[in-house]
């Protein structure tokens, strides 16, 4: 399992397949930190698996006393929230960029949310910056390491990714379990 003195954190963009690895690194046996706020629905049936702390980590950082030898969900902007004297492991969901915004736009139809008010090709540009600037970032953190999973590799052949998984956080996970986790049928938004 993954080293105890390290944080176990599960990051990417919404919508990239972060809920998915939640759901298999706790069928794996890694305790998840989530308060269940956010209640699974249409978009995530299987749950979201988010902390709201996660959202205030710059201001408020003392929810990280109780997450080592966890993992939890935080989005990739929040990461550099993250205070440095701690080691965190990330393993950080990429998704081709259409199918990401193709999803977030049904999320937000569903919900009776307005999207963003830019062309489809701006955003997923956008995107992709955000993505480089972040793998820039982490590769210079000396207290990170990364893992990077691709969400669709995973929805086509998920051995190979589990397996990546697994030796990355220390090798002692059910990988059996971590299979039977993903459904090829919740991909949905395809590009």
């Amino acid at each position: 399992m993954s080293n105890r003195n390290r944080i176990t954190i599960v990051s990417g963009l919404p919508r990239s397949g972060t809920s998915l690895m939640m759901q298999m690194l706790q069928a794996g046996g890694l305790p998840v930190l989530t308060d269940n706020t956010r209640a699974a629905d249409d978009d995530n049936p299987k749950g979201y698996y988010e902390l709201e702390a996660v959202k205030q980590t710059r201001h408020d950082a003392s929810w990280l006393k109780d997450a080592v030898g966890t993992v939890v969900k935080m989005v990739h902007l929040l990461l550099h929230d993250l205070p440095a004297d701690r080691q965190y492991d990330v393993v950080f969901m990429k998704r081709d960029l259409a199918e990401v915004v193709a999803s977030q736009q049904v999320m937000l139809q569903r919900a009776g949310k307005a999207g963003a008010q830019m062309p489809r090709e701006k955003l997923i540009a956008v995107y992709d910056s955000q993505y480089r600037k972040i793998e820039a970032w982490l590769a210079e953190q000396p207290n990170f390491r990364t893992l990077y999973c691709d969400y669709n590799q995973l929805i086509r052949d998920a051995q190979p990714v589990i397996e990546a998984v697994n030796e990355f956080l220390g090798g002692a996970m059910d990988t059996q379990a971590m299979q039977r986790v993903v459904d090829p049928s919740l991909y949905r938004q395809r590009a």
